[in-house]
């Protein structure tokens, strides 16, 4: 087995990097003020040194080549394999190990830097840690990293942008999460619309891809309506490489939890979030994105195509949703948010859907109204 090797680790990714190699050169968030995020609260911003950062790298490198030799020691000639995998989950091996041999047995072709804002580093020393990264660990292919764009919006030319690329940075996630100045300030976002197309328009300008992450139900019952017109816009203005949908979610250590016990928010039901969704990209227009639900939080995980070719095979996803009956449509939920269902057709199991709707006529018989507590519930296991 592999020897103990520890490098670090930050707390969250995009779900579209599960198998990317997590490499962190910076720990938490510079400006961890918004109302919807709880991951960063409380926790110290800093930028880690550069002799650190390759540290790190060089210790993944020394648990590749380890797990390399550990392949043929296997017999399976320097290739991961399930079965070396598997070797690397057994005994004694720590969770880096297992992090780097599923990496590899994916590929060990896409990384992504952590935690929330990489591109405050400066740009000579982001770039020089992006180079040995590659240089390192040649099999790489794609690099991402979240970023602000504030961040961007102030202190990136797109030359700037643009020798990031060259060191090796392919793609950056932004949360746009709303395009309403008022509910981004609201939100404390700490960003405008205009500097969100700003930011967006010098990424795709530089040459690196962008995916631009939106909230669902972020602005409400109050401003819904004004969230998806102006959310549109800025998507029409930016025309990222993804829209990538991510439903809002709200718990009680979310500074947001507290507006919404003063009343001063009103959540939207999940049939109001789908609404609101179908006004949005009813009104995405001249973009090429490729749209994205890879999120459990997302009640229609099928709401995923590519722009315009695929929009009427989305829209007509979401309007099969409301053509089901009332009880389909709260099995469909219940088992979406359970994790079971991953489509509609999902419904055609008679034995699942039978287990569902007797497991919510248990609840309601039991407390009435308890179902949707229930549904809510459910989704706290995904933030």
């Amino acid at each position: 087995m592999p020897k103990s090797l520890r490098y670090e680790i930050g707390p969250i990714r995009p779900p579209s990097e599960a198998y990317s190699l997590l490499v962190r050169f910076t720990r938490n968030c510079p400006w961890n003020k918004c109302e919807f995020c709880h991951i960063y609260k409380g926790k110290k911003f800093e930028r880690r040194p550069l002799d650190e950062i390759k540290a790190d790298i060089d210790t993944v490198k020394e648990i590749r080549d380890q797990i390399t030799a550990l392949s043929c020691e296997q017999g399976e000639g320097g290739t991961i394999t399930e079965a070396v995998v598997e070797k690397c989950f057994s005994g004694t091996s720590n969770e880096y190990t297992r992090s780097v041999a599923v990496w590899l047995y994916f590929g060990g072709r896409h990384v992504f830097i952590q935690d929330a804002n990489s591109l405050v580093m400066k740009v000579d020393e982001m770039a020089e840690a992006l180079r040995y990264l590659t240089k390192s660990l040649p099999s790489i292919e794609r690099v991402t990293s979240y970023a602000r764009s504030q961040t961007i919006a102030q202190r990136f030319s797109v030359e700037d942008l643009g020798r990031l690329r060259d060191a090796g940075l392919t793609r950056l996630h932004i949360g746009l999460e709303s395009g309403s100045d008022p509910l981004l300030k609201l939100m404390k976002k700490g960003v405008t619309k205009e500097e969100h197309v700003l930011a967006g328009r010098r990424v795709k300008e530089a040459g690196i891809e962008l995916s631009e992450y939106v909230v669902p139900g972020l602005g409400g019952r109050k401003w819904w309506r004004e969230h998806a017109l102006e959310t549109a816009d800025a998507l029409n203005r930016i025309n990222p490489d993804f829209i990538r949908f991510r439903t809002l979610k709200v718990t009680r250590d979310m500074p947001l939890y507290k507006k919404i016990e003063s009343g001063d928010f009103e959540l939207e039901h999940d049939e109001e979030i789908l609404r609101e969704l179908r006004f949005l990209m009813e009104h995405l227009e001249g973009v090429t994105s490729y749209v994205k639900s890879d999120h459990i939080l997302n009640l229609l995980e099928e709401v995923e195509g590519k722009l315009p070719e695929d929009k009427a095979k989305m829209l007509a996803v979401i309007d099969r949703y409301f053509a089901l009956g009332q009880e389909q449509r709260l099995v469909y939920r219940l088992g979406r948010r359970a994790g079971v269902y991953r489509s509609t057709d999902d419904l055609k199991d008679e034995l699942a859907y039978y287990r569902f709707k007797k497991l919510l006529q248990e609840m309601e018989a039991k407390e009435p109204g308890s179902a949707e507590r229930q549904l809510s519930l459910l989704l706290d296991h995904y933030i």
